[in-house]
């Protein structure tokens, strides 16, 4: 069931997406060549439980860490390791926290050091794939408004889409109702209303957009090796459009 939001909950949302949002903001400061993923996880979860947080991810389903980083062609739940960062590389930071038992989640993808034109512009289309959910995210809207949204913008300028991972409802749960696919149709889809708490997600690849699960069974992968990139934002429906949760 799609539940709203009362104020108070919001709140508490908020607070949670900031300490998200400070936690993205830094680990990209720390990004940088020969830094070890296991590093900044180590640190992620340090800051998250000195501003009173709790790490969403750490122990979820058996989840080992408590940020995912992934790196290249994978693109989603990669576990920080003693693998160090390398010049050119593109790596999404995926983070998770619980403020007063509630969550805020939100991912972003960066460069390290130089990278490639195509890798740059896969990121310039993921980042602006989101911003066209949020804006179709608001009151009177259908979810399928959001999903056409995304999907319009990455495969005009010629990307695809992942199916096989959506977006989702958030707030007492990391994971409520309802799925937020990256593709669909206008119009369609549960009526938009005031204190819906989403997490939309675009994940867009440059090649092949199924994926697989590597022997870890948790680092999800192109099936092609493709490079992807994954950008989230937590976001309330308002009756003026959505208002970011996880945002400085």
């Amino acid at each position: 069931m799609i539940t709203c939001k009362s104020e108070a909950e919001l709140e508490r949302m908020r607070r949670a997406g900031r300490i998200v949002a400070e936690v993205l903001a830094r680990l990209c400061e720390r990004a940088r060549p020969g830094v070890t993923t296991a590093s900044l996880d180590a640190w992620a979860e340090q800051y998250i439980r000195r501003r009173g947080g709790v790490p969403s991810f750490k122990g979820y389903r058996g989840y080992p860490a408590s940020v995912c980083i992934s790196i290249d062609e994978e693109l989603v739940h990669g576990i920080p390791s003693r693998r160090r960062l390398r010049e050119g590389q593109i790596v999404s930071f995926d983070v998770g926290v619980i403020y007063e038992g509630y969550h805020g989640d939100a991912t972003v993808t960066i460069g390290i050091g130089q990278i490639s034109d195509t890798a740059k512009d896969l990121l310039r289309v993921t980042r602006e794939a989101l911003e066209a959910g949020i804006a179709a995210a608001r009151a009177g809207n259908r979810l399928g408004d959001v999903s056409h949204a995304i999907q319009v913008t990455a495969e005009s300028q010629g990307y695809n889409v992942v199916r096989e991972w959506v977006g989702h409802g958030i707030g007492k749960e990391m994971h409520e109702e309802p799925q937020i696919p990256n593709f669909g149709e206008a119009r369609r889809g549960p009526l938009l209303c005031p204190g819906m708490t989403l997490a939309l997600e675009p994940m867009l690849t440059v090649g092949d957009y199924r994926t697989r699960v590597l022997d870890d069974m948790w680092t999800v992968v192109t099936v092609d090796g493709s490079l992807c990139a994954h950008f989230e934002h937590t976001i309330a429906v308002t009756e003026d459009g959505a208002e970011i949760l996880t945002r400085l």
